[in-house]
């Protein structure tokens, strides 16, 4: 279980002149809604005798509030703590037994739970989704120990990690008003306040069939499949969701900055430029202008980051860049790096966001772009070699307020994206109006003081 989100090489002579071919007819996206509200999509994939069962509830850490932070997250624990007829651990012990394996995961967006298992478990599986769906029990002495766990994973993941924590203030700073400032397990004191009633009333709200897609790809007929969602799952009475504020984040006016410290060798850099976010695949193409200068700038080891500041000027250790185009949230346009040895964050900085200055002045060239999207095009197709991976591709579409059809489509638009798109976008949202910089200073890990490079003129 994980509190929330590979490039195979190509060199495919001649792909990139290819248009996006039309799926074959075994790559159908069939789809059906039950009366309860649960939406069902189906992929028929007949290359092994396997298939993936994914259940995705469209509440994460986004829909939480202030005092309550990481219940999402800690539902997602319970829901592997037994029901009325199923106890504790039984869910995992039935899929090992087949020989499948399952897990879950907490996003901003939403609440994944998936078993990848032969075909000839679907239908157990199901059942026990189903179950857990409307009959869990909430145990207030089970929580009490699975708290610490959580809490635990916390201290693990976030605060004896120094990046990480780097990265929860950038997005507490970055926004205001979002529940995207707020970190997918919660906040410390959240989580030692949180009561098995907190846990009940997120069960009870967003735990619905009308909140769910299920989506199961692999070796399975469409029609098997409805019919065994309409026997497991459509006795599940459909209940009210609560209405959703839009909690929509101000605009920003000016650069933030915030410094950590933490224990760490050297400083970190990261810096969040508020962007767009994708609203419709047939809308602006800023998004994909912006989805494609990411890949521009680190898409792989020949990106620019890599290139001209880790291999060229020696300004950097490491050096990336990142955005997500799909989301329920805000979105930010991420750069990132550690300084080399006897450069300090300013000068990296300053490095950085030359890269994106150069390429709002003088663009990209047609044929460095063109590599581009042959990778990033190629990359998301031999991604649907995996079944977990198309059933995530569908499921994410659908949780963000797209559509699973979008997939292709969404592909066909970054293809179009034009030079002079990217040196647009480059121009156009790099200011310091949206910019929020946090910098790691990194202190001592074992106590003592001594030397930390990077941060700035050696001033420990």
């Amino acid at each position: 279980m994980t509190a929330v989100h590979p490039l195979r090489a190509i060199l495919l002579l001649g792909l990139g002149l290819l248009p996006l071919l039309p799926p074959p007819a075994s790559a159908e996206v069939h789809e059906r809604t039950l009366a309860n509200g649960l939406k069902v999509l189906v992929k028929e994939d007949r290359r092994a005798p396997t298939v993936v069962h994914l259940i995705a509830y469209r509440a994460g850490s986004v829909d939480e509030v202030n005092g309550r932070t990481g219940v999402a997250h800690a539902l997602e624990h319970m829901m592997f703590k037994g029901t009325r007829s199923v106890a504790a651990g039984e869910f995992s012990r039935r899929v090992a037994a087949m020989g499948g394996r399952e897990n879950a995961f907490t996003s901003r967006d939403y609440t994944g739970y998936y078993q990848q298992i032969p075909k000839t478990g679907l239908a157990q599986v199901m059942a026990l989704e189903a179950d857990r769906m409307s009959n869990l029990v909430l145990s207030a002495e089970a929580f009490a120990t699975e708290r610490e766990v959580v809490i635990e994973e916390r201290r693990l993941r976030t605060e004896d990690r120094a990046r990480a924590r780097a990265f929860e203030q950038l997005m507490a700073t970055a926004f205001n008003a979002s529940p995207y400032r707020h970190p997918i397990v919660g906040w410390m004191s959240d989580l030692q306040a949180l009561s098995i009633d907190d846990l009940r009333a997120w069960y009870q709200q967003w735990y619905s069939p009308a909140n769910a897609t299920l989506v199961v790809a692999g070796d399975v007929s469409a029609q098997a499949v409805f019919a065994l969602a309409e026997q497991h799952y459509g006795s599940i009475a459909r209940r009210e969701l609560p209405a959703r504020k839009p909690q929509d984040e101000p605009v920003q006016t000016g650069l933030r900055q915030v410094v950590v410290k933490a224990p760490a060798d050297s400083a970190q850099l990261l810096m969040g430029f508020r962007v767009p976010k994708l609203l419709s695949i047939e809308g602006d193409i800023d998004p994909f202008a912006l989805e494609m200068l990411s890949e521009v700038l680190a898409g792989d080891e020949n990106g620019r980051l890599t290139r001209e500041l880790v291999r060229g000027s020696r300004i950097a250790d490491q050096a990336g860049a990142g955005y997500d185009m799909t989301s329920r949230g805000p979105a930010l346009f991420m750069l990132s790096g550690t300084p080399a040895a006897g450069k300090t964050v300013v000068e990296l900085q300053q490095a950085l966001r030359a890269q994106i200055a150069r390429i709002a002045e003088q663009g990209v060239d047609e044929a460095e772009l063109e590599r581009i999207r042959i990778q990033y095009v190629a990359s998301r197709v031999y991604q649907r070699d995996s079944l977990m991976s198309q059933a995530m591709e569908l499921a994410g579409l659908e949780m963000v307020g797209l559509s699973h059809g979008d997939a292709d489509r969404l592909l066909e638009r970054v293809r179009r994206v034009r030079p002079e798109d990217v040196k647009a976008v480059a121009g156009r949202y790099f200011g310091d109006d949206g910019l929020t910089v946090v910098t790691l200073d990194p202190q001592p890990l074992d106590g003592q003081r001594r030397p930390a490079r990077g941060l700035s003129g050696g001033r420990h």
